[in-house]
């Protein structure tokens, strides 16, 4: 056995991948709201368009099993994630509404296809007994790369006071640099499931999507408005939204990986049920937050439950024919952003007339989810993916 070559593993090739996303898409999510506004002078209806704009990739991800005819997977990943670290590096320099549009798109095709191969990925490489401590293990090393890169953005910005363009030049071309090591560094490896190269939909996945429909819903109030809501209305600098984002990856880094023990513990449908019943109190209390600090707490909590958002993959890698890992990842991606589409621009008309309306809305969307959840079995499995309407 070469020992020297024994670390180059496909556990550690999604552990590394996990560092780069937190470098650069972390960097460009944390400064784009005080960008967009001090830069390029958005108000909501801009920042929903942007938002919207951003999610077309995630919609169009189902492509990625076509791009697969030509281009083997774990390829496929390294070049998806050197357009959204080239993206993120260049933003800065485009502080106009047509030239984030643009660079955004770039970003956010290498960031969707990126996160639609990891899906694929990581469900081909782990077994079912591993998958949730191990992806809860890739969530707590990714959160401890974006401690380390708030920190650093912190400094950027509060110690040496720099201009936003060189901080998004200077974090996304770290996040290419480690692209371009990853990809002499580690060999192809094999997968031992022949994956179908074609569109997978079938009726017994139905809860599955309904699940990823409506947690991509959930995830634009959060990624879009929240925080929205803290520099709109409670006056956040970006370094302030940084440090809020360095506690957000402090939990993270503390709980993701007991988030997913705890997942394979209870089993999936009471780890959801608990998360759509605190998400319900959380839109609930953004709708009704009046201060800073309160607010703050609400925005710390609701990324929080992020974590057990795990749950719904895992349920899919139990009930799931293996040979449909990648294509389903591709479909369930474009379901997952179909809702990204339209909420931030709708919801961003929305949000000038009643900021709380928004989240009273996700309110009612977390209550939806957590009805479905409330379908899934105790132990699914093939032929056991639901407990009522088994559409097979």
């Amino acid at each position: 056995m070469n020992h020297s070559a024994s670390w180059k593993t496909p556990q550690n090739f999604l552990l590394l991948i996990s560092i780069v996303v937190p470098v650069a898409f972390s960097s460009w999510m944390a400064l784009l709201n005080n960008f967009v506004i001090e830069r390029a002078n958005f108000d909501g209806s801009d920042i929903g368009l942007l938002q919207s704009v951003r999610e077309i990739p995630g919609f169009l991800a189902f492509t990625a099993v076509f791009v697969l005819l030509f281009i083997r997977e774990q390829r496929f990943m390294l070049l998806s994630l050197s357009a959204l670290t080239i993206g993120t590096a260049i933003t800065g320099f485009f502080p106009s509404i047509f030239g984030l549009l643009l660079t955004t798109l770039l970003m956010s095709t290498g960031f969707h296809y990126f996160e639609t191969l990891k899906q694929s990925l990581s469900l081909q490489w782990l077994t079912k007994e591993e998958a949730p401590e191990m992806l809860g293990k890739f969530i707590s090393v990714g959160a401890l790369a974006s401690l380390v890169t708030y920190g650093a953005l912190w400094v950027c910005l509060e110690v040496f006071a720099m201009d936003f363009k060189w901080v998004y030049l200077t974090f996304g071309g770290i996040g290419f640099l480690l692209v371009a090591w990853m990809a002499f560094a580690f060999p192809q490896f094999e997968t031992h499931v022949q994956q179908n190269k074609k569109l997978v939909l079938r009726k017994r996945y139905w809860l599955y999507y309904a699940l990823t429909f409506m947690s991509g819903a959930r995830r634009q109030i959060f990624t879009v408005f929240a925080g929205f809501l803290m520099v709109e209305k409670f006056g956040y600098s970006a370094a302030d939204v940084t440090m809020l984002f360095l506690i957000n990856y402090l939990f993270n880094f503390l709980f993701a990986k007991r988030i997913g023990k705890f997942i394979g513990q209870v089993g999936e449908r009471k780890a959801l049920m608990f998360e759509y019943t605190g998400l319900i109190c959380v839109f609930v209390g953004y709708a009704l937050v009046e201060t800073a600090e309160w607010a703050a707490a609400l925005y710390v909590i609701d990324h929080l439950f992020f974590a057990l958002a795990l749950a719904i993959k895992t349920y899919f890698q139990k009930i799931a024919d293996p040979a449909d890992m990648a294509s389903t990842a591709g479909v369930s991606f474009t379901i997952n952003h179909i809702a990204a589409v339209f909420i931030p621009v709708t919801f961003g008309f929305i949000w000038l007339v009643s900021p709380a309306a928004v989240f009273y809305i996700g309110a009612a969307m977390a209550l939806v989810s957590f009805t479905l959840s409330l379908n899934i079995p105790k132990l699914p499995q093939e032929g056991n993916e639901v407990r009522v309407l088994n559409w097979s």
